[in-house]
């Protein structure tokens, strides 16, 4: 399964390719072990590696993503704002990505909200319209409150799924 990210303009941003593992009342979830490629569009790294096994939530009619991290990541959670998730083929969702990030640091369970300037500069560059403006910010505030309020799924309900991760795919069998 493939998750695309793109800025407001079109281009490209970064691609993350990651397995399937199902979906519940909150989205789809998509898990993506320790190793698992990610690409960018822009600056000198263009293809990096995750460092931790992490599963990503992909709500439905929602403003964000979301990814969950286990040990080693510093970050516990880490969110983008961005437009709704649309299916852009069978195996493939595609977002824009609005610039605003929160993070939820593992040790101490402080939440940051960051990149706040580049929405502001992207807002007045790429000309957001005003229902992308509420979107993003809604957001923004509906995960800080979620992050710090113990909501879920982020106070512990992502565990089952982030648990699922290093796991293989089942296969079906007639012998089982």
């Amino acid at each position: 399964m493939d998750l695309v990210l793109r800025k407001y303009d079109g281009r490209p941003h970064r691609r993350v390719t990651g397995r399937l593992l199902g979906e519940d009342e909150f989205g789809t979830w998509i898990g993506t072990p320790r190793g698992t490629t990610v690409r960018f569009s822009y600056g000198l790294r263009r293809i990096s590696w995750t460092g931790s096994d992490s599963v990503r939530l992909i709500p439905r009619d929602r403003w964000w993503l979301a990814m969950f991290s286990a040990e080693p990541s510093r970050s516990e959670i880490y969110c983008d704002v961005s437009t709704p998730a649309r299916r852009t083929g069978p195996r493939e969702f595609t977002v824009i990505d609005l610039d605003i990030d929160l993070i939820r640091f593992r040790a101490d369970g402080r939440v940051v909200i960051d990149d706040e300037d580049e929405f502001a500069e992207h807002r007045v560059h790429f000309g957001y319209p005003d229902d992308v403006v509420a979107g993003a910010t809604g957001a923004a505030a509906e995960l800080h409150a979620a992050l710090t309020g113990g909501a879920e799924p982020f106070a512990g309900h992502y565990r089952g799924w982030l648990a699922r991760v290093g796991r293989p795919a089942r296969r079906w069998s007639p012998f089982r």
